[in-house]
């Protein structure tokens, strides 16, 4: 009987417990499409060329901060953006602020890695095959990667202070999950538009209740883009002597 009663009290200092632990708040997953509107041909003809709806940044930030945004944090172990076949992997990488990149060279040659942008100003020099190097974003912006041996090598760093974002798919669709209820705003970057293009699109949202879709975001591409760039001094590419740069 005594220990009936012992089991009882228990149960019911358990069930009190629970009872007292904090409500955790509604988190949803929120959807939106993107459409890329294509520039016109400078010799007035349309566009004739899609372009690829992928790598469009979507980002939330909250109007007020609050404790799911405060429990999170970088990870543990470092992203990564492989170098291979001359080409950054992936193109793209958006990074909460404080997070470490990681940059292992997949190829048989050097390569080098610099940016001059204001998201992160570095110059990591030359490195070999098998070797890697990182760099800690830890202020917010957006970074532009280039390799001052292979002029083709460019890659993105999109560094938020915010952990609700997602990148688009193909198809154009983007989904940011675990959004807490609250009011945000919603800002928008891509490659091949114009900043002012892209400040016209940002605004306030609400999230509440489940699943929530944002409709559909009309992202203008600017038609004088081009991926043609300096290399780190300043100057135009010089083509290597070699068809592979495999010495410093």
């Amino acid at each position: 009987m005594r220990r009936a009663c012992k089991i009882l009290t228990w149960l019911v200092f358990l069930a009190a417990g629970i009872g007292a632990l904090p409500v955790r708040a509604q988190e949803n997953s929120v959807s939106l499409n993107v459409v890329i509107t294509p520039a016109a041909n400078k010799a007035k003809a349309p566009a004739v060329k899609v372009p690829e709806v992928s790598n469009v940044v979507v980002w939330l930030t909250p109007l007020a901060r609050t404790k799911a945004l405060s429990g999170h944090g970088p990870p543990e172990k470092p992203t990564q953006i492989v170098q291979r076949h001359k080409t950054f992997e992936p193109h793209v990488l958006v990074v909460t602020t404080g997070t470490m990149v990681q940059f292992p060279n997949k190829d048989p040659f050097f390569h080098n890695i610099f940016s001059l942008y204001d998201g992160k100003r570095f110059d990591l020099g030359l490195y070999e095959a098998g070797s890697a190097r990182s760099v800690l974003f830890d202020r917010s912006g957006v970074s532009f990667l280039f390799c001052n041996i292979h002029a083709e090598m460019s890659a993105v760093v999109v560094s938020l202070d915010t952990p609700y974002f997602a990148l688009s798919d193909r198809a154009g669709n983007v989904v940011i999950r675990n959004v807490p209820d609250g009011r945000y705003q919603l800002n928008v970057w891509y490659e091949r538009s114009l900043p002012e293009s892209l400040k016209e699109l940002t605004r306030v949202v609400t999230v509440s209740g489940g699943t929530g879709n944002l409709g559909t975001l009309h992202i203008p591409e600017n038609p004088d883009f081009t991926t043609a760039h300096k290399n780190k001094y300043g100057l135009d590419y010089v083509p290597p002597p070699n068809a592979d740069y495999d010495h410093p």
